[in-house]
């Protein structure tokens, strides 16, 4: 894909000509899911489809697949279309996620087509667009969930044995063994994404079964927020009226996320081999999530017990204060408190203080000149509705640009 004309990309990212040597038909996918806790056989792959697929330097593969491309089979009621607001939004998410840490997607292209879609969430009619988003896969915990509701034992163990070969890395593996190790690695996913989540102060919104990869990639990006304050309740989706995947609650909704897959298995597989990974899930979520807040401050862990109780601190702290969660990271980066602020001495902070006192900071933690910046970069809402406005206005992309040009300075900081 290397030195396409900008004719040559629209053709082939715009209106999906097929890539040499590879599908030459778009492959929209069918699944079924838990939305908000309620099962639905009735959905699929309604604005978007599997479009290409290749290996990376790994040899892993990994997926093409598009957003607003227009009606598939599975559309039901649905234009198929994504606002060109919505890209942007997409562009941001992932590209902040990115930056800190978290496993995701990547938005690989955002082309204007032309059509004025009419929505009831944001003024309308507004500008399309189709997108296309590069990930390491597309399956679903939603996708088992159709072929055990289909009695399809066959087909599941087709799909089972398939994402051994491709994202456990483990070909060999059959029958119990080949299902724990299935199990093993959505959970291992699922906590190290929660984890991930809540290090970047991020909730996503809507992790229905349908929306979470056997991966353990973050993907899909429709009403995301960050946090402005540290606050367990806060959510991101104006119709989520109970919760349920508030930012306190993620790891709580991926925990039973990884059941519900655990109960499509036992369609072919016994409990017994389903059962440990489940089990473990709590403690792997505890010690993804001192890893991730501890790679965010730029500190070297020590044992379990201790980092542990760092982070508790450490969250506790964020909780009290109300301080913003992107300035307190940056300005304790390495340990160090780096400006004079006075909420840092108060008494929110001092158990905090006490404890990170015999913590060392990572090699180059405070080595990018990022860190040596007035503010901090972050992605709160009103700023992203701030970039949205000279597209929408005159069509001035230069903020956008400026903006993700900033927060990759930043990813590298945090790599350093």
């Amino acid at each position: 894909m290397q030195g396409l004309e900008d004719a040559e990309w629209i053709r082939h990212f715009g209106r999906f000509e097929p890539l040499p040597d590879n599908l030459q038909e778009p492959l929209a996918l069918r699944y079924h899911g838990h939305q908000f806790r309620a099962y639905n056989p009735d959905i699929g792959d309604g604005r978007g489809f599997l479009f290409a697929q290749m290996r990376d330097g790994k040899n892993r593969l990994m997926d093409l697949g598009t957003k607003g491309s227009g009606q598939t089979p599975y559309s039901r009621f649905g234009d198929g279309r994504l606002t060109l607001k919505g890209g942007v939004r997409e562009i941001l998410a992932t590209e902040m996620l990115e930056a800190l840490g978290v496993e995701t997607s990547r938005t690989f292209s955002l082309i204007e087509t032309g059509e004025a879609l009419n929505r009831g969430d944001e003024p309308s009619p507004t500008r399309s667009a189709v997108m296309v988003r590069l990930s390491h896969g597309h399956i679903r915990y939603g996708t088992f969930q159709r072929l055990a509701y289909r009695g399809e034992a066959g087909n599941l163990d087709r799909l089972v044995d398939y994402c051994l070969k491709e994202y456990v890395g483990s070909p060999d593996l059959s029958g119990e063994d080949g299902y724990a190790a299935l199990m093993d690695h959505a959970v291992s996913g699922a906590a190290r994404l929660a984890a991930s989540f809540r290090a970047a102060g991020f909730v996503h919104g809507v992790l229905n079964t349908d929306n979470i990869n056997i991966t353990g990639e973050s993907f899909d990006y429709g009403p995301w927020r960050f946090a402005p304050r540290w606050d367990d309740g806060f959510t991101a989706a104006y119709f989520d009226q109970f919760g349920l995947y508030a930012f306190g609650r993620q790891a709580e909704a991926l925990q039973w996320n990884v059941h519900q897959l655990a109960m499509a298995l036992r369609a072919v597989a016994a409990a017994d081999s389903l059962i440990p990974a489940l089990k473990a899930f709590p403690e792997q979520y505890e010690a993804e999530l001192s890893a991730a807040l501890l790679r965010r401050l730029g500190l070297q862990g020590q044992d379990a017990a201790t980092d542990a109780e760092l982070v508790r601190k450490w969250e506790a702290a964020l909780a009290t204060s109300g301080l913003e969660p992107d300035r307190a990271f940056f300005d304790w980066r390495g340990g160090d408190v780096r400006c004079d602020r006075p909420a840092y001495s108060a008494a929110a902070f001092l158990p905090f203080r006490e404890a990170v006192a015999g913590y060392k900071a990572l090699p180059g933690a405070l080595a990018h000149d990022y860190w040596r910046d007035e503010v901090p970069c972050s992605m709160l809402i009103e700023e992203v509705e701030a970039l949205w406005t000279p597209i929408d206005e005159r069509d001035d992309w230069t903020p956008l640009y400026e903006k993700v040009a900033a927060v990759r300075r930043m990813g590298e900081a945090h790599r350093s």
